[in-house]
């Protein structure tokens, strides 16, 4: 079977876990690839597979994002790339720790990989894609964005910015014919876990997905312009209920009055 050809997807943290199967999901798909991650080897290793495998064109593009420099080597890539159809903002890092027992300098670095180089990188690449009305932007967020109590709380945080900031960028964009998509994964089977000192056999197998079950399901509501995509939530009609509840929310937050509550009784 002949694909048709997509143009090229740049995926960052593409070295293993959630980014290296995009990047073999997506070459399956039609596109070719700009990998980005910091371990060269691993890269060359996929990009050698994958090139194998699907015939498509892969490049390597080693980056540490939390290097401002090497950041900005990535923005350049995607300002002048015009062949660049897709963007997947998957690098990120993340912690249980709670907030007390963590280094604040860890958490500085967490906010600049999973805020700012996201931002810098989207802000990189949309105005290429709204000058040919074409292109899509995925970005890994996190079910903590919904549910920041879960773990620490500014790993929650980032993943709340990264979450309200592709709904923000739907409203903006999609007039111009550019797709995004915020995907939420829950626990899932990558190295995230075992980084931070909790070894995935720890946790309950009943709540851990798969990498290839999370991108096969974020990749069907992709297809499906689905703006959230949760593959792990069963009961869908929960997360419309809230959504169509915080929508609804939207004319009633703002007044020149005070609510009635605060003058009840006095």
């Amino acid at each position: 079977m002949t694909l048709s050809h997509k143009g090229t997807a740049l995926i960052t943290g593409a070295s293993s876990g959630i980014g290296s199967v995009y990047a073999e999901r997506l070459a399956r798909r039609g596109y070719d690839l700009v990998l980005v991650a910091r371990n060269r080897d691993r890269l060359n290793a996929l990009a050698s597979r994958i090139t194998r495998e699907t015939r498509q064109s892969v490049e390597v593009f080693p980056a540490d994002l939390a290097r401002p420099d090497e950041l900005a080597r990535v923005e350049r890539k995607l300002r002048e790339d015009a062949s660049i159809t897709l963007l997947v903002n998957n690098a990120g890092i993340g912690t249980h720790t709670p907030l007390l027992e963590s280094d604040v300098e860890r958490m500085a670095e967490m906010i600049s990989l999973n805020v700012t180089a996201l931002t810098r990188l989207t802000y990189a690449i949309t105005p290429g894609f709204v000058a040919r009305q074409q292109g899509a932007v995925i970005n890994i967020s996190s079910i903590v964005s919904l549910a920041p109590e879960l773990l620490n709380g500014v790993y929650g945080a980032s993943k709340a910015y990264v979450t309200a900031f592709t709904q923000s960028l739907h409203k903006e964009l999609a007039p111009h014919g550019i797709q995004v998509q915020a995907v939420l994964p829950g626990a899932t089977a990558t190295d995230f876990w075992a980084i931070g000192g909790l070894p995935i056999e720890n946790l309950d197998p009943g709540i851990v997905m798969s990498v290839d079950d999370l991108v096969e399901g974020a990749l069907q509501d992709f297809d499906n312009k689905v703006l959230v995509s949760i593959p792990a939530l069963h009961e869908l009609q929960r997360y419309e209920t809230y959504e169509s509840s915080r929508q609804a929310l939207f004319g009633k937050l703002s007044s020149n009055r005070l609510a009635p509550r605060y003058s009840e009784g006095s």
